[in-house]
């Protein structure tokens, strides 16, 4: 819900200029500078956007101050408690969660939809040994749109059930697809009676030679997981999406366009740089000089996994998470050093004023990948965990924006460069090569 209840006033140049208040649903407010330049001539500078909302949108609300994340106005806690992934991605796509069998048809669209076109496997033999598996699922993405051809706006917003499910299914078989290609196995093609999270780890861990047993606590954990990543409100990728998308671009390109912004060590692959990280600190011993290089203004380094755009409080995913991984490597045995750095990483920031007072807490990459390690997740594959888990959320925002008509987006800039006096007469006396005939 948004209203429009009150005026800011411009002054500028003499002139006052009425800017209307939009408040959001939560209290939220904002100034709506849509008519800013035609009334002013001027535009507003926010580099980052750090101050600025981009869309309205009804499907993540998140409170940075007080710590808080719903989807849909759920609560994130709750939803990872009570609900399977699945229900989640029906949740951010269609606005409620699923009845019975709105579940059991989206699931059944979920098994229909999950194999992917046999002649893109040869795709897997071209790309280099080592190659990253988030460029290759960027690719693959892509690619989707030359086998899958009727995603364009209109043909997707008239099935979006059916486009939604091919997107989550297929990328997920694309994502296990590339892990087996990298090691050197047969591929495992998905199973008609698992769920969705069970069919990815069956795909990822079976083997000719070695049948994988599915633990039931595994599953529960990916799902959770899968959950608190599922959307994050208008982040980088999400933002990048909505851009591409508000050209009419094809689904599967636009969501190859997500996929590559979370690639950056900044967004997704935070959680892969955190381990890095922490199995330094841990080779080093002395965790008290990292802290101190993190507060040095003078020193480049930064500490992973500590502090978020949004949130100035502890991160409601991270919280979670540090609890189901304590709680899982208690009940498994495992004995994972990095868990201990971690842990007392926490505790000395957590007591520190330097942290304390700028609102630097673990955000949900400090113990992610801590996580993901124990459950048999390779490092090189949490960036992929992470772009699975966040397309329900894109795939939601991309059928918001076309469904509000979304002008294509064209931010404006300040210019900075040279003037036509700095330049001078260098392009009169500029002389150009001989033409080579």
């Amino acid at each position: 819900m948004m209203n429009k209840n009150s005026e800011a006033i411009l002054n500028f140049e003499n002139k006052e200029i009425a800017l209307p208040v939009i408040c959001g649903s939560e209290g939220e407010k904002a100034l709506d500078i849509s008519t800013l330049r035609k009334s002013t001539g001027l535009v507003t500078l926010d580099q980052g956007f750090a101050n600025t909302a981009s869309c309205c949108s009804q499907i993540t609300y998140i409170d940075g101050e007080k710590g808080i994340l719903r989807y849909r106005g759920i609560p994130i806690a709750e939803l990872a408690a009570k609900v399977s992934f699945v229900d989640v991605a029906y949740l951010l796509v269609h606005g409620t969660l699923p009845t019975e069998k709105e579940r059991m048809d989206f699931s059944s669209l979920l098994n229909y939809n999950s194999l992917l076109h046999e002649d893109m496997r040869h795709f897997f033999d071209h790309f280099p040994k080592g190659a990253h598996p988030m460029h290759i699922l960027s690719t693959m993405v892509n690619a989707m749109a030359a086998f899958y051809p009727t995603v364009d706006v209109t043909a997707t917003a008239r099935n979006i059930e059916h486009s939604c499910a091919r997107v989550i299914s297929i990328v997920r078989t694309i994502a296990a697809f590339a892990y087996k290609k990298s090691i050197g196995e047969p591929i495992v093609y998905p199973r008609h009676d698992l769920s969705y999270c069970a069919n990815f780890l069956n795909m990822m861990f079976d083997s000719p030679v070695k049948p994988y047993h599915i633990s039931p606590e595994a599953v529960r954990l990916l799902n959770v997981l899968f959950i608190i990543h599922a959307d994050h409100e208008q982040n980088c990728s999400t933002t990048a999406v909505r851009a591409i998308g508000s050209a009419q671009v094809n689904l599967y390109s636009t969501i190859a366009a997500g996929v590559s912004a979370l690639s950056g060590p900044l967004h997704g692959g935070a959680n892969q740089a955190v381990i890095e990280q922490l199995r330094m600190i841990m080779a080093d011993g002395d965790v008290d000089k990292f802290i101190r290089k993190a507060k040095d203004k003078n020193d480049s380094f930064r500490l992973m996994g500590f502090g978020h755009r949004v949130y100035k409080t502890y991160d409601p995913r991270a919280e979670i998470v540090r609890k189901e991984c304590e709680k899982y490597l208690k009940e498994t045995g495992i004995n994972d050093p990095l868990l201990d750095i971690a842990h007392k990483i926490e505790e000395i920031a957590r007591e520190d004023s330097y942290f304390v007072e700028r609102g630097l807490y673990p955000n949900v990459d400090f113990y992610t990948g801590i996580l993901y390690r124990a459950m048999g997740i390779p490092e090189n594959m949490f960036t992929v965990m992470f772009a699975l888990a966040r397309l329900p959320g894109w795939v939601a925002h991309w059928r918001e924006m076309i469904g509000d008509s979304t002008k294509i987006v064209r931010p404006r800039q300040i210019y900075t460069g040279r003037t036509p006096s700095e330049v001078g007469s260098e392009i009169e006396n500029f002389s150009p090569p001989s033409l080579l005939i």
